[in-house]
């Protein structure tokens, strides 16, 4: 038996995997990511069983890994880091600002969201939440949510939508009572969303690398958060001008909080620090 974590990646194999990983999936991993990416996939050595970071370089390059392991590959680069009411101001805005205007305009077309980096789907059913809370307090509308992410495997846990107690610490208690179940586990606390709001919500995979997006149009607001930060700023611009294509004219547009526009053309209008309007 070999040990995997004696493997080393050398600069060829890393060259030849960070150009693999930004030709497809427009994360840019310089150099000094080397020591990271050979630590990161060591567990994709062992599981396929081989011996070094050359063969495991060849296997992906040669087209004959399936879709699984890209994607395992892909979930080890990249960082599925989420939370309930993560950056808590741009559900504010949501609250105060984007619903009120929705309601204003007396429509029968669907409130729509589009969570498009959504991991294991804390932003999506956040905004769930959000929504829900609103229309306690004014009127009902129906609200579509989608979710998407590039890797399979955190999307089941997405609809899935049970999570570890201590991950809906920051939810507010009134908003725990209604729409988090408890497990009768004392030894493995966990919560699943209500019913409801997964009725409201759908995941499926999309790659923003990809030319276009199947996926719906006319969204009210697209969430595309903590996700640009992997790209460089042309690819930004690509991707961003994409998702704006799905998005209705006036519609509101979410950036992470270590995200911006600046210095690139798309059709946006800042409203707050990464907040904008499709113009």
């Amino acid at each position: 038996m070999f040990e995997n974590n004696q493997a080393q990646l050398n600069d060829v194999d890393f060259e030849k995997l960070s150009n693999f990983i930004y030709t497809n999936y427009g994360i840019k991993l310089p150099i000094s990511k080397k020591i990271m990416l050979q630590s990161r996939l060591a567990s994709r050595l062992k599981a396929n069983k081989m011996s070094s970071f050359t063969e495991y370089t060849r296997y992906v390059l040669s087209g004959k890994a399936g879709e699984e392991e890209i994607v395992n590959m892909i979930d080890l680069v990249s960082t599925n880091k989420t939370d309930f009411y993560r950056e808590a101001g741009h559900f504010d805005f949501m609250r105060e600002v984007v619903l009120p205007g929705y309601i204003a305009k007396e429509t029968n077309a669907p409130f729509k969201v589009w969570s498009s980096a959504s991991s294991s789907g804390e932003e999506a059913y956040t905004i769930a939440m959000v929504i829900s809370e609103f229309m306690e307090e004014h009127r009902k509308f129906d609200f579509e949510i989608l979710g998407t992410d590039i890797s399979s495997r955190i999307l089941e846990k997405a609809r899935t939508a049970i999570y570890p107690m201590d991950r809906v610490d920051v939810v507010p208690l009134a908003q725990k009572k209604k729409y988090l179940l408890r497990s009768k586990d004392q030894e493995n606390p966990q919560v699943r969303i209500v019913p409801q709001l997964r009725a409201r919500t759908r995941f499926f995979r999309l790659n923003l690398m990809d030319n276009s997006y199947n996926a719906p149009k006319d969204f009210d607001i697209i969430f595309c958060r903590n996700v640009l930060i992997y790209f460089d700023r042309e690819t930004q611009e690509q991707v961003i001008r994409k998702l704006c294509s799905h998005l209705k004219p006036g519609g509101y547009f979410f950036l992470g909080h270590s995200e911006s526009i600046s210095g690139i053309d798309v059709p946006l209008r800042p409203l707050k620090p990464t907040m904008f309007m499709k113009i």
